[in-house]
C-alpha cells in the first residue's frame, strides 16, 4: 500500500479545493450558472480526455503520470486541469467542459441524481485521518459539543464528518450552533478563539491546530471508508470509448508504481503542485490511503461491509435521507463500472 501524503497550508489564493458537497440545494444552481468558462477552458475535444482534479493528496499522483509521460504510454491523450476549487471541477463534470474528475463519492451521488450521468471507475484513495473535528481546550469528546459554536463550510467533507460524529455521540446538528464559513475562514476563527470547535481538511487543519491546547476530538479514521476519493467519467464516455477509460485506469496504477520506486522525485513533484516545500510535505504521510489494484477490486465487489462502495454508497444515501439533505434517494444503477479496475494489470 503506497501512502498517502498530507498538505500543508496552501497560499491563501488557493482557496478550499476538495470536499464532500452535501447540502447539494447549490448545485442546481452552479450548474445552471457553469458555463464552457467553467475551470477556464473550453469544452473537451473528441481526440482527448480531459482530466480534472483540485487540491488533495490522493489527487496529486495524475501530476505525477503528466510530467513522467505516463499518459502516453498507455497511448491516451489527456489534458490534465488542475482546479482551484474544488467545486468548480464539480460543475464543469456534471456540465461536460470536462471529461472525467477527481471527486468523492458523496459528490458523485449527488451529481448523478441530476442532470449528468456519471460513473466511477477507480477508487484513488480512502481519508483516513485527513478531515478532523477540532475542539479547545476543556472539550474532550464529540459529546462535549452540546451547546457550543462549531464552525464548518456546510457541504464539505468535514460538515459531513461533523454529523456523523454528533450521530455516533447520540446528538443532531440542532444541538450545537453551528456557524458557517468557509473553510479555510473557519480554520482562522477557531485559531482565534471565535468559535468552540472546528471540521477542517487538511491544509486547514495546519491552521486550527495552532491554538494553544486544541486537539482533534474525532477524525475521518474512526469512519473508515466513509470519505472515498474517485476518477469519475461521464458514463457517454465509458460507453463510447471504454479503450481510453482503461487507459486512464491503467495509468493510475502504474503511477502508483512509479511513486513507490522513485519517492524522492515523486514528492517533489507533487509538492511543487501543491506549493509547499518537499520538507513540508514530507511530513504528513498517514491521513491519506492511496488504494492499490486489489484494494479497488475488493472496493468494487459487492459487499456488506465499509470496505464495499454499494455498501458505503447506501450507507451514505441512508444518512442523507435521515438528516434532510436530500429529498429522494439517488440512483445506484450504472454508477459503480468495477470492469476497468478487473482488466487493469497486475503490476
Amino acid at each position: 500500500m503506497l501512502p498517502g501524503n498530507h498538505m500543508t497550508v496552501l497560499q491563501d489564493r488557493q482557496r478550499a479545493g476538495r470536499g464532500v458537497r452535501l447540502l447539494w440545494t447549490s448545485i442546481t444552481l452552479a450548474l445552471l450558472v457553469c458555463s464552457a468558462g467553467c475551470g477556464g477552458g473550453q469544452a473537451p475535444s473528441a481526440n482527448k480526455i480531459t482530466l480534472g482534479f483540485s487540491a488533495w493528496p490522493g489527487w496529486f499522483p495524475w501530476q505525477v503520470a503528466k510530467e513522467q509521460g505516463l499518459f502516453q504510454k498507455h497511448g491516451v491523450e489527456v489534458e490534465l486541469r488542475y482546479f482551484e476549487n474544488y467545486t468548480d471541477s464539480i460543475n464543469a463534470l456534471a456540465t461536460g467542459v470536462i471529461d472525467a474528475n477527481s471527486q468523492t463519492l458523496n459528490d458523485t451521488l449527488a451529481s448523478s441524481n441530476g442532470a449528468a450521468a456519471l460513473s466511477i471507475v477507480l477508487v484513488n484513495d480512502n481519508s483516513t485521518g485527513n478531515d478532523k473535528i477540532i475542539a479547545r481546550p476543556g472539550i474532550t469528546s464529540v459529546a462535549d459539543l452540546a451547546g457550543k459554536r462549531v464552525a464548518v463550510e456546510q457541504g464539505t467533507v468535514d460538515h459531513y464528518l461533523l454529523l456523523l460524529a454528533l450521530d455516533q455521540a447520540g446528538l443532531k446538528q440542532k444541538d450545537i450552533t453551528l456557524v458557517s464559513m468557509p473553510t479555510d475562514a473557519a480554520a482562522d476563527a477557531f485559531a482565534q478563539g471565535r468559535v468552540d470547535a472546528v471540521g477542517a481538511f487538511a491544509p486547514f487543519t495546519s491552521v486550527a491546530l495552532k491554538r494553544r491546547g486544541s486537539r482533534a476530538i474525532a477524525t475521518s479514521a474512526e469512519f473508515p471508508g466513509a470519505i472515498p476519493d474517485h476518477l469519475v467519467v461521464r458514463t457517454t464516455l465509458a460507453q463510447t470509448r471504454p479503450a481510453d477509460v482503461q487507459a486512464l485506469v491503467d495509468t493510475w496504477f502504474e503511477t502508483v508504481r512509479w511513486i513507490r520506486d522513485h519517492r524522492d522525485a515523486a514528492v517533489g513533484i507533487m509538492a511543487k503542485r501543491a506549493e509547499v516545500s518537499v520538507e513540508e510535505y514530507r511530513t504528513y504521510d498517514a491521513g491519506t490511503t492511496i488504494f492499490t489494484r486489489r484494494q479497488n477490486i475488493d472496493a468494487f465487489t459487492p459487499g456488506t461491509t465499509p470496505d464495499h462502495l454499494n455498501f458505503q454508497a447506501g450507507q451514505i444515501v441512508d444518512f442523507m435521507l435521515t438528516t434532510g439533505m436530500v429529498e429522494e434517494r439517488p440512483s445506484l444503477d450504472g454508477l459503480l463500472d468495477g470492469r476497468f479496475v478487473d482488466a487493469a494489470p497486475q503490476l
